[in-house]
């Protein structure tokens, strides 16, 4: 399911609680349930809600928000899976650090507007807990994610960033390639955010997806808070879906870094067009003057000796695309046209349909735990990144992604601003591991069970 349709049909949260199917994993009692508090139960939390509610090993023992309409939205979820309801915190934008005093809790789950991230994570780890899930992004300024990293180190902590399309079935399959060599050496990689949201972010709960062009005080869920990044801010906003899983296939963080980085942008027209197409041009957001080019391109070099291209496209007409190309001396696999080639498999010059390929390198994580995705948001992969949260805070361990991964991939958001305001200028990527990048061992999507 892409995003518009995860905001056009946002009733489909409310029944996800009782679409999955009920397997072992969701059945079997759990004898020590881990206590999760979630911040922010808009669209995107209703779906991590959803899912938190079919576990058996997970209690719900408080929920905040402070829009009535999404509480409502949750309180009902709640109610048909039968849990019991949580305490409720609201009323003020800062009722969330109430909620961190909840006697018991364990961990939360951040869903909220990205100006927030930041400060949430941090008062949630001096609060005491190891764990805590964030929605993208980590933060807004580069400074933010160097607070975050340190207080991660500092309370010896865990911070995972919910990046579910790592999770992705045919992303998954890819790195399962990359790892048994089967496109060779990797020496390129791209991604992006390639994705026509302009119907989300004018979106007024009435007119949206036929005309809305309402943002701020006026909009909608996202439209509220998300469309007033693209008026002040021109970089790649929304990188961590394009880069988390292109990362993780020349293991980023672990025996290979980032280096380098720049960024260009191009003229912005795509949402005042949207605007006086669908407002007129009366419409007082037809004056409104947007900084965000249409296009970002964003290019990363790294210390193994890969590059990186990164697109952000979101104000545009086009059709839904991660546009994730992995090549290496052997071969390739782009997602655009579902095709891979293989010298000396496939035949000279000629694209093979990936789906066979895909089902031959299938992860072991899908195979195992395919039946009990069906029916999570984003064909499926929101399963997985829940999945992989509760697992590391059952059993103490470290999340399959970490702090350092959420600070590198976040920060391109800020790199890419700094790039394109200095006029197109090379920036140093800085190290968030602060030299353990080098010693660190891969491990994500390692483990058959999470």
């Amino acid at each position: 399911m892409n995003r518009r349709e995860f905001v056009k049909n946002s009733s489909i949260t409310a029944a996800a609680a009782t679409v999955l199917p009920s397997s072992s994993l969701f059945a079997a009692a759990a004898a020590d349930k881990v206590k999760v508090a979630m911040i922010g139960v808009g669209l995107r939390g209703q779906n991590h809600l959803s899912l938190l509610l079919k576990r058996a090993d997970v209690e719900l023992v408080a929920i905040c928000d402070i829009d009535e309409r999404m509480l409502n939205s949750a309180k009902t979820i709640i109610n048909k899976s039968g849990k019991p309801m949580p305490k409720i915190f609201t009323g003020y934008d800062y009722a969330w650090k109430k909620l961190l005093e909840t006697k018991g809790l364990q961990t939360v789950v951040i869903a909220t507007p990205w100006e927030w991230h930041k400060e949430m994570i941090i008062k949630s780890l001096e609060a005491g807990l190891k764990y805590v899930a964030t929605e993208v992004m980590l933060g807004i300024t580069l400074q933010d994610h160097w607070d975050v990293v340190q207080a991660a180190e500092k309370h010896n902590a865990h911070v995972m960033m919910l990046e579910n399309v790592c999770y992705r079935r045919d992303v998954l399959a890819a790195l399962n390639m990359v790892r048994e060599g089967v496109f060779g050496e990797i020496v390129h990689l791209q991604g992006g955010y390639q994705h026509d949201l302009r119907e989300v972010k004018f979106n007024d709960g009435v007119k949206a997806y036929g005309g809305g062009v309402e943002f701020n005080e006026k909009g909608f869920s996202e439209a509220r808070w998300r469309t007033n990044h693209s008026v002040h801010r021109n970089g790649d906003l929304y990188p961590t879906h394009g880069i988390g899983p292109v990362a993780n296939c020349i293991n980023i963080n672990r025996g290979n870094k980032f280096l380098k980085l720049n960024s260009f942008a191009t003229k912005s027209r795509g949402l005042h067009n949207y605007i006086v197409a669908n407002g007129g041009e009366n419409h007082p957001n037809s004056k409104v003057n947007f900084r965000l080019g249409d296009i970002v391109t964003t290019t990363i070099d790294c210390a193994n000796g890969e590059t990186i291209i990164l697109q952000h496209d979101t104000n545009l007409p086009r059709p839904y695309s991660l546009g994730f190309r992995v090549q290496g001396t052997k071969g390739l696999w782009m997602d655009l046209n579902k095709s891979i080639y293989v010298e000396g498999v496939s035949k000279p010059h000629q694209w093979d349909n990936q789906n066979s390929w895909m089902e031959k390198y299938d992860h072991p994580l899908w195979k195992k735990y395919g039946d009990d995705a069906q029916g999570a948001g984003h064909g499926g992969m929101d399963f997985f990144v829940i999945h992989a949260f509760i697992e590391s805070v059952k059993r103490n361990v470290p999340t399959p992604l970490d702090v350092y991964d959420a600070a590198a991939w976040s920060a391109i958001t800020p790199l890419s601003e700094q790039s394109i305001e200095l006029g197109n200028e090379t920036i140093d990527f800085p190290d968030f591991t602060s030299g353990k990048w080098m010693s660190r061992k891969p491990v994500f999507a390692l483990n058959d069970d999470y």
